[in-house]
């Protein structure tokens, strides 16, 4: 499934461990924290904020997602 975020809510959205801007990966239904290789889920189109839920990706799966984010252009949360 691919998600839909309000563009005001990912103007806002950040990081709960660093506090950085997150990459919206809506094909993979993830908000993604490159700096940690955190992705923080998107369920019915609502972020899951949690720590406790996010999934640690290795460096095949940052590579992959970090490819996926500079060939479409996509821009952080916020700071860009």
């Amino acid at each position: 499934m691919t998600s839909v975020l309000d563009p005001r809510l990912l103007e806002i959205l950040a990081c709960p461990q660093d506090k950085g801007p997150l990459y919206f990966v809506d094909d993979e239904d993830c908000l993604y924290n490159p700096r940690l290789k955190l992705c923080f889920s998107v369920r019915d189109n609502i972020p899951v904020m949690l720590a406790d839920e996010a999934k640690t990706f290795d460096s095949a799966e940052h590579d992959r997602i970090m490819g996926k984010i500079g060939a479409r252009g996509i821009a952080p949360t916020f700071g860009s």
